[in-house]
């Protein structure tokens, strides 16, 4: 049996269609479809079910990518491994995810090393949104991706990483410019008609977090419009501190400028609003051991993120 068949049958059954497994391969669509139809030839039965939006495996197609996905990885392992012997240095890895995060959190939990030691890896990190970061893991531009977003398919395999807590702040200086206190008349049971239009410096023009928060605390949705909207949280906390509005941040991001008074906590809930970290890798590639030690790094440093 041909391994490029077996493994082009092994990377449509992970990603769950022709067109998305086609991308991973670097080849076209109607290739990657005489291909597994070669390899239905070969075994005398179909190996999936063509269905409008994707495939699913036939019991003989999850048979045989349950004996053969096993092999393939450690053949790519082996390959992977040899040509990095030959060119005399570590592997790189490429991460991708929010900029915030990854500067504050990723990059230095996987660069933070005692003196000498070597994490046997160089990284490339790439910025993006969930979307962008988990489209191009899935088309193999990046090694692995932290997103907000859980992947759903065989394609990616995630793993939680950890849970930040979301924390409704303002400047001292906008806070008490309110006449009757911080927020006054936000609260579910106001009418909408007395509820006050707050300007919110966010990362996005739907108010993503600003509406996760008002859902989760006040049980409606916000009433206000985007006074700054800038892609990175940290911009959005340097915002804030200048006095440009409200926003949501994570605690971690803003726990120093709160310590300090430059920034002022406005609501304080028994249940605070969280947002679950995912960090993903192509399935399957977490054999590779540049792969498998980053990933390892990660999940220890998330225990203490808390």
């Amino acid at each position: 049996m041909d391994l490029a068949l077996l493994r082009t049958f092994v990377a449509v059954h992970r990603a769950g269609s022709f067109t998305r497994a086609a991308a991973l391969l670097g080849l076209s669509q109607p290739a990657v479809t005489s291909q597994i139809r070669t390899l239905e030839r070969q075994v005398g039965r179909p190996l999936f079910l063509r269905q409008a939006r994707g495939v699913t495996p036939t019991s003989l197609g999850e048979e045989l990518a349950h004996k053969a996905a096993p092999h393939l990885d450690a053949l790519v392992e082996i390959a992977e491994c040899g040509a990095d012997a030959g060119k005399g240095h570590a592997r790189t890895l490429h991460l991708t995810g929010p900029p915030e995060f990854l500067a504050e959190r990723a990059l230095p939990a996987l660069s933070g090393l005692g003196a000498g030691e070597s994490p046997g890896f160089g990284v490339r990190a790439t910025f993006g949104t969930a979307q962008e970061s988990l489209e191009g893991l899935a088309a193999g531009h990046h090694d692995l991706a932290i997103s907000t977003v859980r992947p759903r398919g065989g394609l990616l395999t995630a793993t939680a990483l950890c849970d930040e807590e979301l924390v409704l702040v303002a400047a001292p200086a906008w806070a008490d410019r309110q006449p009757a206190g911080p927020l006054s008349g936000v609260a579910a049971e106001t009418p909408p008609g007395r509820t006050p239009r707050l300007p919110f410096v966010e990362c996005h023009e739907s108010l993503p977090l600003v509406a996760r928060y008002w859902t989760a605390v006040f049980d409606a949705l916000p009433r206000g419009t985007g006074a700054v909207i800038v892609p990175d949280l940290r911009a959005v906390l340097g915002c804030v501190l200048a006095g440009a509005g409200l926003a949501v941040l994570p605690r971690y991001l803003c726990a120093g400028p709160l310590a300090e008074g430059r920034l002022r906590l406005l609501r304080d809930p028994a249940v605070a609003p969280l947002r679950t970290y995912f960090l993903v890798a192509r399935t399957g590639t977490l054999a590779l051991p540049h792969l498998s030690r980053a990933h390892d790094r990660l999940l220890r440093a998330a225990a203490d993120w808390a």
